[in-house]
């Protein structure tokens, strides 16, 4: 699901009237993947931007294919998942099973009889060759089927590294390769400051085994080094594993990788294969095991099967990212742990972290902790953090994101951190890059660094008085007070500002930390709620979708409606919960329900969009259970459910959705609900006790408990008076 270009059902309604300014393709690869692992291992054509599949680089629009058939001319390693242009594209480490000569390595060959599960790929290229690949949690293993040939081979080439498409080439910078003897060999490349080690087993017994370079064998050979490589001398290297091969023999390929070593290489792959010989089953077993403990943390009943594929592939495509190598990290000696492919905190901290947090809070805990280590070694916290050096790549689409997350984490009281280190590095990252502007004007462009700096500060303010540092609190939430400064009073929008991937209307309606004070802005909730109608499409025509290669005037056009972009951006991604707090959740449960119905689907173009590490199938995740989490707020809003009951194994115990009233849906062609009006709730209960808000703690959430919702077809007045807190409602009589 989200391998190939967009392929949904024509909408109708509301969503109808939504444009998509993005590619319009997943981007997602189906190779083989353990949970928040470090490595994966795919098929590879070199195509954009996981090397898997046909399309070529695309930033808008339907996607143009590179190729007229799937194809690879190998299996690569370390691929991304769902983003788009990060210019950081990995695929290391390509491992080729060839019955020509060596000459023809690179060449692509067809690919057919794919197959694909968590923790599992396998594909047969029309050489004959059936191949199989998994992966645990720092190794890959590969199983190739070879047809009856005088000259099998197994080449690894070590030079690779990115895609086939313009600027999307890695060059290592160094490298070095070893012939061990016996099936053994290993090497390091340095890709972009970062040494990448392998140790490999191959089990092909007869065969020989030798370097090569510039595809040309090195007899007698054992060693390769590499002091200084450019573009303008590289030429590929690599090992090989060469020899007759009777009809049905299978060879595997173990493959051990670290970022501090060959000999923690070696350890890794001991670690996971053991000592003795044949590990694919045994690895692909464990893997499997591990994905089902992680896919079971959420169970949902009720909905067709269509429904349950797209939310159980939704919840599986928001645990591949990001990469944990504890113990790997090549910048700093000592031990903890290490996350790389955070690509990026734009696309996710809304939406996955939270969920990370509830299903997976332990790794939760290992990014926070990971991330303040990169700030400690590098000077700030990294909006997106690759498998290289250089923590500001991505500084120009947001600022100050990890804070959020800090402060949830802080407030449930479950991660084990040094929360007053940890304050220190928010306090001094609140200062960087753009915002030093902030700190001493109260207002920075791009606008949306307004509301990301005001926004940190009031969540950095939340830990200062958790630690009791009352004077840094104060201080800390004044500055807070500065979104306003982002916004114009005389519309009710941000200030005319550079936008990145969007424009004032996408950003304007952000779930920020005073929301009535934000609606009181806008001319209260009658001007507000009409703003939001006229984003959301209310009482418009449907638009037209950009194609393939759509024209500057087409774009600028689109971009005038100042409409919701749908799921297929990432500023939208909050904007429909913010009718909870203008007193109308309804409105909230129409567009989610028509954005659950018309964009996603089952099969390979079933997402409206990247699905940016996950970011995008979180949402989904989210919204069919009914809830959505405010990050850096500490609580979740809650709407109408797609599935009848929900259980979500939180830190603190199971927490139950159920419903009463779930309409029994009629199936659409596609299995999955077309044309239907949205249900609203009607009432709710908390552990049997009435709920008369929209909203509860993160803190009741993860505890556990029992949400009972009474759905209808018209929406009531549930909801419309207790609306979310808002940073200027009055204190608790406790507190006053």
């Amino acid at each position: 699901m989200g391998t190939a270009a967009t392929d949904l059902a024509q909408p109708h309604g509301l969503a109808a009237t939504w444009w998509w300014p993005k590619p319009q393709v997943g981007n997602t690869h189906p190779g083989a993947t353990s949970p928040l692992g470090m490595v994966s291992a795919c098929a590879y054509s070199g195509a954009y931007p996981t090397g898997y599949g046909l399309y070529s680089k695309n930033t808008e629009g339907v996607p143009e294919e590179m190729f007229d058939r799937l194809q690879a001319s190998g299996f690569t390693h370390f691929q991304q998942s769902g983003t788009g242009a990060i210019r950081k594209y990995y695929n290391y480490v390509r491992v080729t099973p060839m019955v020509q000569p060596l000459d023809e390595l690179g060449q692509s060959w067809g690919l057919s009889d794919e197959e694909a599960s968590p923790g599992y790929y396998a594909a047969t290229l029309d050489t004959g060759i059936r191949c199989e690949v998994t992966v645990g949690a720092k190794v890959a293993v590969h199983r190739y089927t070879f047809p009856a040939a005088s000259s099998g081979r197994v080449v690894i080439d070590m030079s690779m590294g990115g895609l086939a498409v313009e600027l999307g080439r890695t060059v290592p910078l160094r490298a070095q390769v070893e012939s061990m003897g016996l099936g053994r060999a290993q090497g390091t490349v340095v890709m972009e400051g970062v040494p990448l080690s392998v140790y490999a087993e191959v089990d092909s017994p007869g065969w020989r085994q030798m370097l090569w370079y510039d595809r040309r064998l090195i007899d007698g050979g054992t060693r390769l080094d590499f002091d200084s490589i450019r573009h303008t001398n590289l030429r590929p290297f690599g090992m090989l594993f060469r020899g007759n091969a009777r009809a049905g023999q299978t060879v595997e390929v173990r493959l051990g990788f670290s970022l501090r070593g060959c000999d923690q290489a070696r350890e890794n792959l001991r670690r996971e294969c053991g000592e003795d010989g044949p590990s694919f089953g045994r690895v692909r077993s464990a893997t499997r095991s591990r994905w089902r403990d992680h896919l079971d943390k959420v169970k949902v009943d009720g909905g067709t099967q269509a429904r349950r594929t797209v939310f159980s592939t939704a919840l599986y495509h928001s645990l591949i990212k990001p990469c944990f190598a504890d113990d790997e990290s090549p910048f700093w000696p000592n031990s903890g742990p290490y996350a790389f492919d955070v690509c990026t905190m734009w696309d996710i901290y809304k939406t996955q972290l939270p969920l990370l947090a509830a299903i997976a809070p332990e790794r939760s805990a290992d990014l926070l902790e990971s991330l303040i280590r990169v700030c400690e070694e590098e000077g700030n916290f990294p909006i997106g953090y690759r498998m290289a050096r250089g923590a500001d790549r991505f500084f120009r689409q947001a600022s100050a994101l990890a804070h959020t997350a800090i402060a949830d984490a802080q407030a449930l009281g479950r991660a084990e951190i040094d929360w007053a280190w940890a304050l220190v590095h928010m306090v001094d990252d609140l200062r960087r890059m753009y915002g030093e502007d902030f700190y001493e004007h109260g207002v920075v462009h791009p606008i949306t660094h307004t509301l990301d700096l005001a926004y940190a500060y009031q969540c950095t303010a939340r830990l200062a008085r958790a630690l009791g540092d009352r004077r840094l609190a104060t201080d800390l939430q004044e500055k807070a007070k500065g979104w306003v400064n982002a916004f114009d009073p005389a519309t009710g929008l941000l200030r005319d500002s550079e936008f990145y991937e969007g424009g004032k209307w996408n950003y304007s309606f952000r779930l920020m930390h005073d929301m009535a004070a934000r609606i009181a802005l806008a001319g209260g909730d009658d001007a507000f709620l009409a703003k939001l109608d006229r984003f959301f499409g209310y009482g418009a025509d449907p638009v037209e979708q950009p194609g393939r290669r759509p024209l500057a005037a087409e774009m600028a056009a689109g971009y005038a409606l100042n409409r919701f972009e749908g799921l297929n951006n990432e500023p939208d991604m909050e904007a429909p919960w913010a009718y909870h707090w203008a007193g109308r959740p309804g409105r909230t449960a129409e567009i989610v329900q028509s954005a659950l119905t018309w964009q996603f689907g089952t099969g390979p173009g079933g997402l409206p969009g990247n699905d940016d590490s996950g970011g995008l199938s979180s949402w989904y995740v989210w919204a069919s259970l009914g809830l959505f989490p405010v990050a850096g707020q500490q609580q979740f809003l809650i709407n109408a459910p797609a599935f009848e009951r929900a259980a979500i194994d939180m830190p603190g115990g199971e927490f139950v959705i159920e419903t009463s009233g779930l309409r029994d849906d009629p199936i659409g062609s596609d299995g999955l609900d077309r044309e239907l009006p949205a249900q609203y709730v009607q009432s709710a209960t908390l552990n049997g006790q009435p709920l008369h808000g929209t909203h509860l703690s993160a803190a009741a959430v993860h505890r556990g408990g029992r949400l009972h919702l009474r759905l209808g077809p018209e929406p009531t007045s549930w909801g419309r008076g207790n609306r979310p807190p808002s940073l200027s409602d009055p204190p608790p009589p406790e507190e006053r």
